[in-house]
């Protein structure tokens, strides 16, 4: 059997592949307890398992002291007897207290895997994020953490006690009864499991392909039901009842068959286990016949085996179990071992800020080889000046912020701040000292209040109140019945666009950053809201080293210097007046930009 996660590495070495790298969360160096409640759990498992094979001897030697001519010993069979349903009551208690123990190990083992995984995609690059739906790595991460505590159960207290459980009633069968009895348990267990995996195989295509039926059986339904003008217009129900109709009895057969492999598993493994009781039971009584074996070693026998059959019963359900365990985390441990794109070097050093000089030196960049974005593009920034950067879409405005923020590295050149490449800093501190307002500005599902101290962990409320002063929010905030604590829905959605972007800008602001970027912060609002939150940015842009990405050229007139790339390249450069007098690209769509507003105002 090939798995595709390995691209052709055998199940079994996948298997044990997995478990072997969730071993050190389940036991953690720096947990000195739960590596106690470890040994404790392990400790139990073995107690548990003593008593349970205690007790079919006081079976047997209860059985034993009922024999004609024992009578006057009945107070010590009736103690047998005694200490046998003790010995029951032991197994139950030892087993629940194990539970108990170990409940915590792999609730522990569990966090820290999950947060591991989770600290890990905050330090993949964007480019991982970009390519992979959220979410499908949300879900790998749910059945990666819930299959944790099952699998660990079903392989800790399940298999593992049976496999000692085995090895215990093979030494005990050895020593009473023979090595031939040893050697039919064995062929027996081996017999069953095998015969389990195989039918469990089998009737995992048949759940898969009943699932698949079921799930075209329902589609057929809604989207008949949403076409239900449609279906009228053509008289077209016979049609669409005979369509559904069909899709149904595929199910309800593959549902039968299905439910019926179940009957053929169970009558297996019944046949099994039942062909071995009888044969050494048989065995048993044709030794108690030859004066070999006593009355009680038949209910020895039987107890043992019954006893080894209780946990195989439930083989099949704990064998998919593992299995499907071992292939979400296998999922998992596959997201930890995605390399991050963009790392700092050995030992570099933190971002000082003094001036806020941003230089791009002949910067070249591509998302793919074959296509690049940026093709040598630089300019500079002078510290608490403000640098717009214009020109047509996929010109590379946007590419130009994210590696600002060292989303990216560059293939080519350079981009330094205060002299310092951003390259060889730590990505940390630079990006403390960088905020930005987006053009899609994207809200936590939480309260104002919280979004806006997310600018700054730690914050007074009086600072929050004092960056959305800044940001000309506070008067609507403050007329909320909630005020700060007002939810804000899902991705902002309870908001207008002016309201979420004033509230990235007081984000921006609590934040302080020396250096600022505006990525097309106003190009989805309304003439009168742009008019309102640009003078908000002007406010917000004194004293900072400021990188205006604009498509409303109306919004970056004043700016001390503009930028027009055009295919990758830096094609004009100037101020307003100077631009339009190049009657070149910027002239252009300036000239473009303003015919355009007087249609819309016509």
């Amino acid at each position: 059997m090939q798995n595709s996660v390995t691209g052709g590495t055998s199940e079994t070495t996948l298997g044990w592949g997995v478990f072997r790298r969730f071993l050190p969360y389940l036991w953690p160096a720096d947990a000195p307890a739960i590596r106690r409640r470890v040994v404790w759990s392990l400790a139990l498992i073995l107690i548990a398992k003593a008593t349970t094979l205690l007790m079919p001897f006081a079976y047997k030697a209860a059985i034993d002291r009922m024999a004609p001519g024992l009578q006057p010993g009945v107070a010590l069979a009736v103690a047998l007897v005694i200490a046998y349903a003790a010995a029951r009551f032991g197994g139950v208690f030892f087993d629940n207290i194990r539970n108990t123990i170990f409940e915590r190990v792999g609730q522990d083992a569990t966090q820290r895997l999950a947060t591991h995984v989770f600290r890990h995609l905050h330090d993949l690059s964007l480019r991982f994020h970009l390519e992979r739906r959220t979410g499908a790595v949300t879900k790998v991460i749910e059945r990666g953490t819930k299959s944790i505590d099952v699998m660990l159960y079903f392989l800790l207290f399940n298999i593992g006690p049976t496999l000692i459980e085995l090895v215990a009633v093979g030494v005990i069968f050895w020593v009473k009864f023979g090595f031939g009895l040893v050697a039919a348990t064995f062929v027996m267990v081996v017999s069953y499991v095998v015969f389990t995996r195989k039918v469990t195989d089998w009737r995992a295509q048949l759940r898969e392909r009943m699932n698949d039926l079921d799930t075209g059986a329902v589609a057929k339904a809604v989207d008949s039901l949403l076409n239900y003008e449609t279906v009228k217009y053509f008289s077209a129900e016979d049609r669409e009842a005979a369509r559904y109709e069909k899709a149904a009895r595929s199910y309800a057969d593959a549902a039968v068959r299905s439910e019926n492999s179940l009957a053929w598993l169970n009558i297996g493994q019944s046949l099994i286990t039942n062909l071995m009781m009888a044969g050494a039971m048989g065995f048993t009584v044709w030794g108690w016949s030859k004066g070999r074996f006593t009355s009680g070693d038949v209910v020895l026998v039987n107890t043992l085996l019954a006893q080894l059959f209780r946990p195989l019963d439930m083989l099949g359900m704990v064998y998919r179990t593992v299995r499907q365990g071992l292939i979400d985390m296998g999922a998992m441990f596959e997201l930890i071992d995605q390399k991050a794109e963009v790392v700092d070097v050995p030992g570099a050093p933190p971002l000082i800020v003094s001036e806020g000089r941003v230089k791009f030196d002949n910067v070249r960049f591509g998302y793919e080889p074959e296509r690049p974005i940026l093709k040598g593009v630089s300019f500079l920034v002078p510290g608490g000046k403000t640098l717009a950067i214009v020109g047509p879409s996929g010109a590379g405005k946007s590419t130009i912020a994210r590696l600002m923020y060292r989303f990216y590295d560059v293939t080519g050149g350079s981009i330094s701040i205060d002299g310092q490449d951003i390259g060889r800093v730590q990505q940390k501190t630079l990006r403390e000292n960088i905020g930005i307002v987006p053009q899609d500005t994207v809200l936590f599902n939480d309260t104002i209040g919280y979004n806006i101290a997310y600018g700054r962990h730690g914050a007074e409320q009086n600072e929050i109140e004092g960056a959305a002063q800044g940001a000309a929010i506070h008067d609507f905030v403050a007329a909320q019945p909630d005020g700060y604590k007002t939810k804000v829905g899902e991705r902002g959605l309870k908001l207008s666009g002016g309201e979420k972007q004033r509230v990235a800008i007081a984000r921006t602001l609590l934040k302080d950053p020396p250096i600022l970027i505006l990525d097309e912060a106003t190009s989805a609002l309304d003439s009168r809201t742009e008019a309102e939150i640009q003078r908000t940015l002007r406010d917000v842009s004194a004293r900072r080293t400021v990188i205006v990405i604009a498509h409303r050229l109306s919004t970056i007139v004043d700016a001390d210097e503009i930028v027009v790339l055009n295919e990758g390249r830096v094609a004009e450069r100037g101020n307003h007046a100077s631009l339009l007098r190049q009657n070149g690209l910027y002239a252009e769509m300036w000239a473009r930009q303003a015919a355009e507003a007087e249609m819309e105002d016509a």
